[in-house]
């Protein structure tokens, strides 16, 4: 995905955004609200349906992917802060490009991973926290990830770890899900770096190549859990035992990497996907988005897009005219889609934003002027929650945003 051209850039556009005062977190980024934001929607300022946005909650540690739980609170991916120790001193398959080596930090509990919860109050509480956190090499950025996605079955909460691995400098906790206990305990029930190396996809991105992957988004469907992986381009199934099976690998059915980053399906209630009774064995009929790559290849113009898997496995194009798709969520029978950037080729701060999405390119923009958002919920009061400044900013600086349509 050209992560050199990302980090460049990225390192770039946030030394001028630190520079301007919006990082320091004490007002809101840019302009939200509907507007025009990159060709996405009508100015309807002051109009009925104008949206609402606000801070939820704040204090987060590059947060990721979020979802309710059967208490109502909002639970929250944190990538953590990274670490210092090196892949390089344990012999580690090392990723390809200037990503490694990985620096990683362990049993951690100021820069590890964590998972919070926020309450009506909008104060974080850790759930769980030193859980595995690892960045790139500072050639790339030193860009971090830890804990990237959560879900619920029933009552048991789940996590998806993107920051392990021997390959990022954590040698003692493969990338995999997690079981969260009692008090802060958590336990790998899937160990997916170890089934990876066993069952490589048909297509590995070689220049970019990450031996433990780059998980970025799970959800839980019909009591198992669906985590997708956007560098290795696959979409597994784990079992509450912690069977894995791949479903699709994603990497055959196109000629260049696409990176599939968001996962969504489309049912009753805030999880979703509680209308899917097609039996264990199937394969749900998931939406999944798209970051895509960085640079020239990129070209001039939005075209990431949306797919929906179908029976067979096979992906089906459902929307296109996006960028950097992050994250998705169904609303009233409605798709939409978070931007982490609408510039196409690279990503500029405060551009991210919220759309709806249609088959040609986003039909109505929600929300704009998001500062690099990375992850997108529906709650149970129907708000829009959405992970803002999730990447490169410093400790506690990551915020969960409200976003209401009226």
């Amino acid at each position: 995905m050209k992560r050199t051209t990302f980090a460049v850039a990225l390192v770039v556009a946030l030394a001028a955004l630190i520079g301007s005062g919006v990082a320091a977190g004490s007002k809101m980024p840019g302009h939200h609200g509907p507007g025009k934001g990159h060709g996405h929607g009508k100015e309807k300022h002051g109009k009925p349906g104008t949206p609402s946005v606000s801070i939820f909650a704040t204090g987060f540690n590059n947060p990721r992917g979020l979802t309710f739980g059967p208490d109502r609170k909002l639970y929250v991916a944190e990538g953590g802060l990274g670490g210092t120790h090196s892949s390089a001193d344990d012999n580690c398959p090392q990723a390809h490009g200037d990503a490694a080596p990985y620096f990683g930090s362990t049993n951690d509990p100021v820069n590890g991973g964590r998972i919070s919860k926020v309450g009506k109050s909008g104060s974080p509480k850790v759930v769980v926290d030193a859980l595995p956190s690892s960045q790139t090499s500072p050639a790339l950025g030193s860009l971090v990830s830890g804990v990237s996605s959560v879900a619920f079955i029933g009552h048991k909460l789940y996590g998806l770890l993107a920051g392990a691995g021997c390959s990022h400098g954590v040698p003692t906790v493969p990338n995999g899900v997690f079981k969260v206990g009692k008090n802060g305990s958590w336990k790998v029930i899937a160990n997916l770096s170890a089934f990876q190396a066993a069952n490589p996809v048909a297509k590995p991105d070689e220049d970019d190549f990450e031996p433990d992957g780059t998980w970025y988004s799970m959800i839980a469907v019909g009591g198992a859990l669906y985590p997708t992986d956007s560098n290795h381009q696959e979409l597994d199934r784990v079992t509450k035992s912690g069977h894995i099976t791949r479903l699709v690998d994603i990497s055959a059915q196109f000629p260049d990497w696409i990176g599939p980053t968001a996962l969504a399906i489309q049912g009753r209630g805030h999880h979703g996907g509680k209308s899917w009774k097609h039996g264990t064995h199937g394969i749900p009929p998931l939406y999944i988005g798209n970051l895509g790559p960085f640079g020239p290849e990129d070209g001039t113009v939005p075209n990431e897009g949306v797919w929906k898997v179908g029976k067979n496995g096979q992906l089906k194009q459902k929307a296109t005219g996006l960028e950097q798709v992050l994250g998705l969520a169904f609303r009233g029978g409605k798709l939409y889609a978070l931007e982490m950037s609408t510039t196409p080729g690279g990503p500029t701060p405060g551009t991210g934003a919220l759309v709806q999405v249609g088959p040609n390119g986003p039909v109505k923009t929600i929300a704009s002027g998001l500062v690099f958002p990375t992850g997108l919920t529906v709650g149970p009061d129907g708000a829009f929650y959405v992970s803002e400044q999730g990447f490169g900013f410093p400790a506690g600086q990551g915020r969960i945003l409200r976003i209401t349509t009226h």
